[in-house]
């Protein structure tokens, strides 16, 4: 299970930037639009609004690990900003797997 676990870590970074670095190329590397994008229609914004939910889920979560356990965040935190929650989760996961 924990190498089906670090895959998904794998698959959660390059995903979203190859989506991302495609974005970036018919736009010339401009970020112009992209917000616009990820509300453009109804399904889209279920999607992006299913994972904002999910994220800030497992934050509020993490931030309760912190303060009950006293375990180090930051890392889950970065991975999930700089990359995504497609990242965090599984990595949590990953580092956890003992211990659930």
């Amino acid at each position: 299970m924990k190498k089906i676990l670090l895959l998904m870590c794998v698959l959660g970074v390059i995903l979203p930037y190859y989506h991302l670095i495609n974005f970036l190329i018919i736009n010339n590397g401009s970020m112009d639009g992209f917000w616009s994008e990820i509300f453009s229609s109804h399904p889209i914004s279920m999607i992006s609004m299913d994972l904002t939910v999910a994220a800030t889920t497992f934050l509020i979560f993490l931030i309760y690990k912190k303060f009950k356990s006293n375990i180090s965040i930051a890392k889950y935190i970065l991975c999930m900003f700089l990359v995504g929650f497609s990242l965090a989760l599984p990595l949590y996961l990953y580092d956890n797997y003992d211990k659930i």
